[in-house]
C-alpha cells in the first residue's frame, strides 16, 4: 500500500508539473491552486460514490473520501465554477470544421460569399447547416473574425488556418488546453485503472538525439497528422449528421509532440550540430 501511494504521488507530480508551470506563468498563487484542488477533490469524490451506486453521498462520505472536514465540504457543495467555454459542439467550431472540410475538397472554397444567393456554397448556408439554425450566421462570422480565423473583405469571407486553433484568444486557447489535456489524461487514467474499453493512448520517444532532429521528426508528425485529421473530421461529421442530434456520446482524438534540450531549451539555434549520440527508442502501447 505504501509503495502504491508513493508511486501515485510521483505520477501525479509529473502530471501536475505542466499545470503548475502554466499557473505560475499566469500569476496564480498557492491559494488559488489549493482552492481548485479542494473543489476537484469534492467533485470527483461525489462522482466516485455515484459510480458505486450512491446517488447523493452524504457529508460524512464526502469528508471521509477527500480528507476535507465536514465544515468545508458543507461550504463547497455547490455547482462547479468553470468560466471557460466548452470546445465541443459550439456553432463556431462546427462551422469552421465544415468549412475546412469543404476547402480541403476544393481549395477555391477557402473564399466564400457571406450571403446565400442560392448559387453555390456560401458562409450563410454553411453556418446555418453547421449550427442547425440555432445561431445566426453573422454571430458565427463575427466570432471567427474575433478569433483571427477568418477575414472579411467586401462581401466575401476567407478562411484562415488549417485547424481550429484560436491563437488570438487567450480564453479560448486555455479552454483547448484544458479539454485536450483532460481527455488525454482520462484515457491514460482509465487504462491504468483497468477500465473497459481500453483507449488508444500511445507514445514513441527517444533521447540522446540532436535538437535539430527533434524538430525534423516533429514536422514529420505534423505532416502525417494532417491526413489523419482530415479523415477523422469527415468520419465524425458523417456520424453526427446520421445521428440527427440523438447521439449522447462524445469523442476526442488527438496527437501531440514535445521535445526539449537539457534544461528545457527548445531553441533550434542553440542545438548541437553533431548526430552521433547513442539513441534510445521505445514504443509504449496500451
Amino acid at each position: 500500500m505504501h509503495d502504491r501511494l508513493s508511486w501515485t504521488q510521483s505520477a501525479i507530480a509529473r502530471i501536475l508539473r505542466p499545470a503548475v508551470r502554466l499557473a505560475l506563468a499566469m500569476g496564480l498563487k498557492h491559494a488559488q491552486l489549493e482552492d481548485v484542488l479542494r473543489q476537484l477533490l469534492l467533485e470527483e469524490a461525489r462522482h466516485l460514490w455515484n459510480v458505486k451506486g450512491v446517488e447523493r453521498p452524504n457529508l460524512s462520505q464526502l469528508s471521509m473520501t477527500t480528507g476535507l472536514n465536514r465544515k468545508e465540504v458543507t461550504a463547497r457543495v455547490r455547482e462547479p465554477r468553470d468560466t471557460l467555454p466548452s470546445t465541443e459542439g459550439s456553432a463556431v467550431t462546427k462551422a469552421y470544421t465544415a468549412w475546412l472540410q469543404l476547402a480541403t475538397d476544393d481549395p477555391q472554397r477557402r473564399r466564400l460569399p457571406i450571403l446565400d444567393s442560392g448559387d453555390g456554397p456560401s458562409f450563410e448556408l454553411l453556418a446555418r447547416l453547421a449550427a442547425r439554425g440555432d445561431v445566426h450566421h453573422r454571430a458565427v462570422l463575427e466570432e471567427l473574425v474575433r478569433l483571427g480565423m477568418a477575414n472579411v473583405r467586401d462581401e466575401m469571407v476567407e478562411l484562415r488556418g488549417d485547424s481550429f486553433i484560436p491563437v488570438d484568444s487567450l480564453r479560448d486557447m486555455l479552454a483547448f488546453v484544458g479539454d485536450n489535456a483532460r481527455d488525454h489524461l482520462l484515457a491514460a487514467v482509465g487504462n491504468t485503472l483497468g477500465r473497459e474499453p481500453r483507449m488508444l493512448e500511445r507514445a514513441v520517444f527517444a533521447s540522446g538525439i540532436p535538437l535539430q532532429e527533434c524538430e525534423r521528426i516533429h514536422q514529420l508528425a505534423r505532416k502525417h497528422w494532417d491526413a489523419v485529421h482530415y479523415k477523422l473530421v469527415k468520419e465524425m461529421t458523417q456520424s453526427y449528421q446520421q445521428a440527427e442530434g440523438s447521439g449522447t456520446a462524445r469523442i476526442r482524438v488527438g496527437v501531440y509532440a514535445y521535445y526539449e534540450d537539457e534544461g528545457g531549451r527548445i531553441a533550434i539555434a542553440d542545438a548541437p550540430s553533431h548526430g552521433s549520440e547513442e539513441q534510445a527508442l521505445r514504443q509504449e502501447s496500451t
